[in-house]
């Protein structure tokens, strides 16, 4: 897959390097020459590409193969930026997934699908719910946002109260639109199937969509 990633500091650097471990063909833009020279020669940046440029610029954009890319990683340290390159990546050039980081918590809400934004990542957000799960039992814990918020990532550590102990998967009747993924039971990952029987303490993480949360946060809390 070919990876371009618009920011050149700690966080694309980092993704940066899992992704070419991982096998694929990445660039990094970053507008400092300065943070470029010191970066590309540093054998962590093997396989890495280097290009200067202003990746809210349509050219410099189209320069490095965006309508190539197969993903596109917007994570500067500007909200501003972030959001007008997701929308360059999507609306210009067709890039099917593009991946953007929040800075500031307060925009957060801004970064969805009118932004061309199919993931979003703010760390303050990511932070409190890895704390909410891990302090709450019966709660209705959001882990993460996909498709611009339409879709999301949940996680119940089910109660000796839920309507949903004892009983199986098939038993409960989700909605079409939501998907039990995982379950972690007694530190081991279970892979659920329609005869899984759902034990108090289980930690059930689900996928769904906007639509279908009232529906599971009432047949997994009660």
């Amino acid at each position: 897959m070919k990876v371009i990633i618009a920011g050149g500091g700690s966080v694309g650097r980092f993704t940066a390097r899992e992704m070419v471990n991982a096998g694929h063909t990445v660039t990094i833009l970053d507008n400092d020459r300065k943070t470029i020279r010191e970066y590309q020669s540093r054998p962590e940046s093997t396989g890495i590409e280097w290009h200067f440029g202003d990746a809210c610029d349509y050219l410099v954009l189209d320069a490095v193969g965006c309508r190539d890319a197969d993903v596109v990683a917007s994570v500067t340290g500007d909200d501003e930026d972030n959001l007008v390159i997701s929308l360059l990546a999507k609306q210009e050039f067709g890039v099917p997934r593009v991946v953007a980081r929040a800075n500031n918590p307060k925009n957060y809400w801004m970064f969805n699908e009118m932004w061309g934004v199919d993931v979003s990542v703010s760390t303050p957000h990511l932070i409190t719910s890895l704390v909410q799960e891990a302090t709450s039992v019966g709660n209705f814990v959001r882990l993460m946002q996909l498709k611009g918020g339409k879709a999301e990532l949940v996680e119940v550590t089910l109660a000796e109260s839920s309507p949903a102990v004892n009983r199986a998967l098939a038993d409960l009747a989700l909605p079409r639109s939501a998907t039990i993924v995982a379950i972690v039971r007694a530190e081991r990952v279970m892979v659920p199937t329609k005869d899984t029987v759902l034990r108090a303490g289980d930690e059930v993480m689900a996928l769904i969509t906007e639509d279908a949360e009232a529906a599971v946060a009432k047949l997994l809390v009660g």
